[in-house]
């Protein structure tokens, strides 16, 4: 079903984060990651036009994303480039608990990111601008960058989508209830994950937590609740979308993906419930593969598993 056709074209903010997996044999697979970068990825996998803004070291992780950003389809116009500044690294290990992260950021190049070194013309010829509560976690400079471009996209009539993404790592829960929610405000489509959502709002049951962001102003809302599916509304429907019984290998940026997929589907026109469903499955398909970005399905995967399942 579609409903409307929108403006094409996604804007998104944030930090990417190169990406080292732990492997059997003791060693570590390099990757990509970093929420935002995910996400965008995620939509050129699908045939989106996307937009990343960001800033890297000069660096041999920053000038890799540079060109996985390029291979991938993704646009890169508005990525800095920082000599003599580091481009952060994650390391994922595995446990008897589960698998973990481990960060090396701090004062990374992204981290230093201003709103002096963002435009908002590139607003002008998008439909969406995406950020995370990551982004607003990591400095001022980013913070001030993703409010700023978050006011003009709604001045521009550009939508606005804001994943809270917590990360009590890197700043107190009240300081990220207080800046999240005070962007999310201003946002369109709110994507939370349930953990998140329950520390972010109070709220324990999903219902509610739906209420919250429609209560704050988002007009979309995007539950992700892992093994349990997507809650998604409108505001008119609200519908929970099952997840797909799949045998997981890792879960890294099964969130990402689904805010990517979810957000180009909305974009071309779909209603929430098929944009939900379509981004569901896409979710549950990137958890077959390790890391958060080798698993993203190319649209046609997708369409296939359907047929499979059909």
């Amino acid at each position: 079903l579609v409903t409307e056709t929108r403006r094409a074209g996604i804007v998104c903010l944030g930090e990417p984060l190169y990406e080292l997996h732990a492997t059997p044999d003791g060693g570590f697979r390099p990757g990509f990651g970093g929420d935002v970068s995910n996400v965008a990825i995620a939509i050129a996998r699908q045939g989106g036009e996307v937009q990343m803004m960001t800033r890297v070291g000069d660096d041999l992780f920053g000038r890799a994303f540079v060109d996985v950003w390029v291979q991938e389809g993704v646009g890169t116009k508005y990525v800095q480039v920082a000599p003599g500044e580091d481009t952060g690294i994650y390391f994922v290990t595995y446990h008897d608990d589960g698998h973990r992260f481990t960060y090396r950021r701090a004062n990374s190049a992204a981290s230093r990111l201003s709103s002096n070194g963002t435009t908002t013309e590139v607003l002008r010829h998008s439909g969406l601008f995406y950020t995370s509560g990551i982004c607003l976690a990591i400095g001022t400079g980013p913070r001030h960058a993703a409010f700023g471009l978050a006011a003009a996209a709604r001045d521009m009539g550009v939508l606005v989508a804001v994943d809270p993404n917590l990360r009590t790592a890197l700043w107190p829960l009240e300081t990220a209830r207080r800046v999240t929610h005070a962007l999310m405000r201003h946002c369109d489509i709110a994507l939370p994950s349930l953990d998140d959502a329950r520390l972010l709002t109070g709220h324990d049951e999903p219902r509610g937590i739906i209420d919250h962001y429609h209560n704050l102003g988002a007009s979309v809302v995007a539950l992700t609740m892992g093994a349990a599916g997507v809650l998604v509304s409108d505001g008119a429907v609200c519908e929970t979308i099952a997840a797909p019984k799949i045998d997981v290998v890792d879960a890294t940026g099964a969130g990402d993906c689904f805010n990517g997929i979810f957000l180009h589907h909305y974009l071309l026109g779909r209603d929430v419930v098929a944009a939900a469903e379509t981004a569901t499955l896409g979710a549950a398909l990137s958890t077959l593969g390790h890391g958060a970005v080798a698993g993203i399905p190319m649209a046609s995967d997708i369409q296939s598993a359907r047929k499979d399942t059909s």
